[in-house]
């Protein structure tokens, strides 16, 4: 897939068709300054109000967006909700969002959760879902792929920058949580002390696609908190900005 070349950033390399446009963000060649120097796309960090619409003009700008999109405010919960003409999401609380028609651009914040993008082969439908642990423990990426409407065979998934499992300490809770929704899930985590493991956030991920039966899964291996000067990452940093993961139909 060709994609937009005027802002520093990752365009998917996925077998979507034509009409399917997406794009991951990096922190870089923004006005923000500070912790959230300098692209950070968020509103909700404590950053410049200024700065961020400065980022997000330079968004659409950049890669001549056919609307703003449609930005939600992420809970991380299993909530997908669906884009259409003319009403476009103001702060929507969801962790995914589905569109069907062309120009209703999709798109999630994240500084180490993972960024999943869906489309069907047919290029009809995309979906942008923001997977942290909690979303992904409560089936967030099962309730995106449902909400597509389509089979599941039909779909391909990409997966965007997240934290690596050799930055992601976590304790029981997460662990817990994981294993509750999907037993069979204990290759996601090596032990890193009592009590403390490494979570693997693409591989629960990939899982989860794979159980709701999405084969065709590509992208992954970036890591957010091990690359500063490319990614955002709260874990390594608390205060800092957000990358934004998009897709659309053109």
């Amino acid at each position: 897939m060709s994609g937009p070349r005027r802002l520093a950033g990752i365009v998917p390399d996925w077998p979507a068709p034509a009409r399917v446009r997406a794009f991951s963000s990096t922190r870089a060649g923004g006005a923000s300054g500070g912790p959230w120097r300098s692209f950070n796309l968020a509103g909700h960090v404590a950053d410049d109000p200024e700065a961020v619409r400065r980022n997000r003009a330079r968004l659409r700008c950049g890669l001549g967006l056919p609307e703003e999109p449609r930005w939600l405010t992420q809970r991380h919960t299993d909530q997908v909700v669906e884009a259409h003409a003319g009403a476009a999401a103001a702060g929507e609380p969801a962790d995914g969002m589905v569109a069907r028609a062309p120009g209703l651009v999709c798109a999630v914040l994240a500084a180490d959760c993972l960024p999943v993008l869906l489309c069907d082969r047919a290029g009809a439908v995309v979906a942008a879902v923001h997977a942290g642990w909690r979303g992904t423990a409560a089936g967030v990426v099962e309730a995106a792929v449902c909400a597509t409407g389509v089979s599941p065979a039909a779909l391909l998934a990409w997966l965007g920058p997240a934290i690596g499992s050799e930055r992601y300490e976590v304790g029981a809770v997460v662990r817990d949580a994981a294993l509750a929704g999907d037993p069979g899930a204990h290759d996601a985590f090596r032990p890193a002390g009592p009590g403390r493991w490494r979570a693997d956030l693409e591989r629960l991920v990939r899982r989860r696609l794979a159980r709701a039966g999405v084969g065709s899964v590509h992208g992954g291996g970036f890591c957010t908190a091990s690359d500063p000067r490319r990614f955002f990452s709260h874990r390594r940093d608390g205060t800092t900005g957000r990358m934004a993961t998009l897709v659309w139909i053109d």
